[in-house]
């Protein structure tokens, strides 16, 4: 099947790549619950393990049902991405030192 677009030119994938990209997460879900469920790893095996997934499962996401390449098209897209991810991360990060900062400073009492 060919790739669909809308009224200004973009990409909007085709059925096949909705169906691997189904296919992928569904096989990156199981493969998660199989390490857990089977007790294998260590537990930072496991969470190492779980990490690569969880990534890996992200990766998938975003090419193929967000549609995000390395295209020139997709350069705007690909640069709110960034600075999206880098607000949540400073956002977390920030809050994180925060809350142990005020609870180390509390627990000296």
């Amino acid at each position: 099947m060919s790739t669909q677009t809308n009224s200004s030119g973009e990409s909007h994938g085709s059925v096949s790549s909705y169906l691997i990209g189904f296919v992928l997460a569904v096989v990156l879900t199981v493969l998660s619950f199989l390490v857990v469920s089977t007790h294998s790893l260590s537990p930072t095996g496991t969470l190492a393990a779980l990490s690569m997934l969880a990534l890996v499962q992200v990766l998938v996401h975003l090419h193929y049902f967000l549609h995000m390449g390395g295209s020139s098209e997709q350069r705007w897209n690909n640069i709110c991405f960034v600075f999206t991810v880098a607000f949540v991360t400073i956002l977390i990060v920030g809050t994180v030192f925060i809350m142990t900062n005020t609870t180390m400073h509390m627990m000296s009492r």
